[in-house]
């Protein structure tokens, strides 16, 4: 009959089907186990090659940062003058650093620069990149160029242009003596009241190009819908600046300052050429004092602390903006 036919062959698929089963799940279990192990052997290897490939920039990194900072703070900590033999002193060279009012007045003169290299150039350029891209001039990109050429131009370069203009003969007196204001004319450079502001106006003039370029990259992605709605709100151009520009740009403007102030802590090509820190002291800064008393007078200790405390600053200032930065 049929049904006695049929019915071992069902059993049979049955008991098949359930034999394979533990089977097939011990080889799936298998493949888990192979795909796991293989996502893990990936992953080490990726870790590895990503390992590797930070190693040579690492290194590069220690070898042209790392070790000259460790090696100017070990300096610091001993009395040599650059030929004999060195003497330990501690952190005597940091109080001298601390204590000498040359070296104190080379900071005080770095802030009046940071007025001159920062905070002037971005108040102007805050205005002059928000006239520049609302008005929608003709040739603003070649006006870009322009203003960032003085960026691309070597500072010694600038300096030995400027030191011609700010000579006695040069064209600012000639100017001056032109418009009858010849009581005004002076030797700037050689001036102990005009020299450090004489100085600063060159930071201000290179400065300038790069904040309004910043600014104006910022600007220009600002919607025009924010404007057009704060007008129809009865808002003023100049409530406008403040209440949509200024905050829209705080990104740019925390770039702008952290580019700005190093610069002018960083200063001195640009003083060694127009002043070599004179007349007397009047335009000395760090940078140029780690340079005098390094190489002038033989006070390497003196010098490698002063790079220290230089870089420390530095350091504490770019990180207090960039922490207002993500902040805001």
């Amino acid at each position: 009959m049929p049904w006695r036919r049929t019915t071992p062959v069902l059993r049979s698929r049955h008991m098949s089907t359930v034999s394979n089963g533990p089977r097939a799940d011990s080889k799936s279990g298998a493949a888990r186990g192979s795909a796991v192990k293989f996502s893990q052997t990936k992953r080490g290897s990726n870790t590895l090659a990503a390992l590797a490939l930070m190693a040579v920039p690492f290194a590069v990194y220690a070898a042209f940062m790392l070790y000259p900072l460790i090696r100017v703070f070990q300096l610091s900590l001993y009395k040599w003058d650059g030929l004999g033999y060195s003497t330990f002193v501690g952190f005597s060279n940091y109080i001298e650093t601390f204590s000498n009012p040359r070296l104190l007045a080379a900071f005080s003169h770095a802030l009046i620069l940071i007025i001159f290299y920062a905070v002037i150039p971005l108040c102007v350029g805050l205005v002059l990149a928000s006239l520049l891209t609302r008005s929608q001039i003709r040739g603003l990109g070649f006006f870009r160029t322009v203003v960032f050429l003085p960026q691309v131009i070597a500072m010694v370069v600038l300096a030995i242009a400027w030191r011609g203009m700010y000579a006695p003969d040069g064209p600012i007196n000639g100017f001056l003596r032109a418009i009858g204001l010849g009581s005004l004319t002076r030797a700037w450079l050689g001036d102990f009241t005009f020299a450090l502001p004489a100085v600063g106006l060159i930071g201000s003039w290179v400065s300038l190009g790069l904040v309004t370029v910043l600014l104006m990259s910022g600007m220009a992605a600002i919607p025009r819908d924010l404007y057009e709605a704060a007008m129809l709100d009865g808002a003023g151009r100049v409530r406008q600046f403040f209440a949509i520009t200024v905050p829209s740009v705080r990104a740019e403007i925390i770039v702008s300052l952290t580019l700005t102030i190093v610069a002018a802590l960083k200063t001195f090509d640009l003083v060694y050429v127009t002043t070599s820190g004179g007349p007397g002291s009047a335009t000395t800064v760090p940078s140029y004092e780690v340079y005098y008393q390094a190489f002038r007078i033989g006070e390497v200790g003196t010098a490698s602390s002063l790079a220290v405390v230089l870089t420390l600053v530095i350091f504490l200032i770019n990180l207090a903006l960039n922490l207002v930065g993500e902040r805001e």
